[in-house]
C-alpha cells in the first residue's frame, strides 16, 4: 500500500431542510390553522483517530465530502428527517488545518478523538412558528440555512519516541531491523527507504518504546533536495533524535565529519524546534574498522561533539542492546518529568 502522509480535502456539511407553509383541510374544518412543519438539520461532518489506520492514502483519490441534506417539512406537523452525520477516519497523529488560512483546526493525538469539522445547517421553520393572535393563518416559512463547508489541509506526524536521522545508507533501516521486529527494505544503494517506517523495540516485558525510520537527508534537503526533507514532519514529535553516522563509507572521498555536519545543518534550517532536541550520536559499522576505538576518538574530536556517543554495528547487533537501554531509561526520564511539571499547581493570572 503506498505511504500518504498528506492530502487536501473539501468537506460540505449538509444544508438544512426548508419549512413548509400548509393549512389544515379536513372535512369539517375547511379554513384551518396552520400546520407546517420544520425542515430537518443538515448533516455534519466528523473526523475521529483511529489507530488502525496508518496513512492518508483514502482521502488521496477521493477528496470530496459531502453529508447528507436535511428533508422539508411538510404538513400535518410533520418534521423533515435530519441529514445523516458522515464520519471520516484518520491516523492518529494528524494534524487539520485550513487550507484557506493555514491555521491549525485541530491534533488527533488519541485514538478515538473525535472532532467536528463541519456544521450542519439548522432546519428551515414551518408556518406553525408564525401564528399569531392577529395573524391567524400565516404563509411565512423559512429556508432552511446552508452547511458548512472548508477545504482542509491532512497532515500525518507519526507518533514516536524515537526518531533516526542520517545520509543515505547510513544504516537506519538496518539498525530498525535489528532493534525491532519491523522489515523495511535494506539494500547496498542508497534511497532504499522511501517513506517513513515504525518498529517497536521492547527492552522489558513492559518496557518498550516506537522508532521511526525516515528516508535520509542530503544537503540541500531544507530547500527540497531528495527526499528527507519531505518526512522531517514525522521527527516533531519524538523526544530523542539519534544521528546515525556511517564510519565506514563505500567511496573514500566522502568525510563522514562533513556529511554529520551537513545534516545537522540541514535540520536547523528546516526547523529550530527540532533542532534542539535531545540529540545522540550513534557511529555506525564499526565492524568494518579494524581499530574501530581509534577511528571513533577522532571522529568525535573532528565532529567537536560532547554529548552521548554510541559507537555500533547495525548488521552483527554490536552496541545495540546498550543503546536500546540507554533510549528506554531516557524515555522514562523524560515521561516522569513531564508528568511531575504538568502535576505543579498554575500560577494564578490576575
Amino acid at each position: 500500500m503506498k505511504f500518504i502522509d498528506e492530502a487536501t480535502i473539501k468537506v460540505y456539511a449538509g444544508d438544512g431542510g426548508n419549512g413548509v407553509a400548509t393549512f389544515r383541510r379536513e372535512k369539517y374544518e375547511p379554513m384551518g390553522g396552520p400546520n407546517g412543519g420544520d425542515g430537518g438539520r443538515g448533516g455534519s461532518i466528523f473526523v475521529i483517530a483511529d489507530r488502525n489506520i496508518n496513512t492518508l492514502v483514502d482521502y488521496r483519490y477521493t477528496r470530496t465530502f459531502k453529508a447528507e441534506r436535511g428533508e422539508n417539512g411538510s404538513g400535518s406537523d410533520c418534521y423533515g428527517k435530519g441529514g445523516d452525520d458522515m464520519i471520516l477516519r484518520v491516523p492518529v497523529g494528524t494534524t487539520i488545518s485550513d487550507k484557506a488560512t493555514g491555521q491549525m483546526m485541530v491534533d488527533l493525538s488519541v485514538d478515538g478523538q473525535k472532532v467536528m469539522m463541519a456544521k450542519g445547517g439548522n432546519g428551515g421553520l414551518g408556518n406553525i412558528h408564525f401564528k399569531t393572535s392577529t395573524n391567524r393563518s400565516p404563509r411565512q416559512c423559512t429556508k432552511g440555512d446552508p452547511g458548512e463547508a472548508f477545504e482542509l489541509y491532512l497532515e500525518l506526524k507519526v507518533l514516536a519516541d524515537v526518531g533516526l536521522l542520517g545520509m543515505p545508507n547510513a544504516g537506519k533501516s538496518t539498525f530498525i531491523r535489528s532493534v525491532s521486529a519491523a522489515k523495511p527494505k535494506v539494500a547496498d544503494y542508497p534511497f532504499t527507504t522511501l517513506h517513513p517506517n515504525l518498529g517497536v523495540v521492547r527492552v522489558d516485558a513492559n518496557r518498550s518504546f516506537v522508532i521511526a525510520d525516515v528516508p535520509g537527508l542530503i544537503e540541500g534537503a531544507a530547500e527540497g533536495a531528495g527526499l528527507g526533507h519531505q518526512f522531517l514532519r514525522h521527527l516533531q514529535r519524538t523526544s530523542l533524535l539519534l544521528h546515525l553516522v556511517d564510519l565506514a563509507p563505500f567511496d573514500d572521498a566522502v568525510d563522514p565529519v562533513q556529511e554529520a555536519k551537513a545534516i545537522v545543518n540541514e535540520l536547523k534550517k528546516y526547523d529550530q524546534e527540532l533542532y534542539d532536541k535531545p540529540r545522540w550520536l550513534v557511529l555506525n559499522k564499526i565492524d568494518m574498522l579494524e581499530d574501530s576505538a581509534e577511528k571513533v576518538a577522532d571522529f568525535v574530536k573532528a565532529y567537536g561533539w560532547d554529548g552521548p556517543v554510541f559507537p555500533i554495528s547495525a548488521i552483527s547487533g554490536v552496541g545495540c542492546q546498550p543503546l536500546t537501554y540507554a533510549i528506554m531509561d531516557h524515555i522514562e526520564q523524560t515521561r516522569a518529568q513531564r508528568e511531575l511539571e504538568a502535576a505543579q499547581p498554575q500560577p494564578a493570572i490576575e
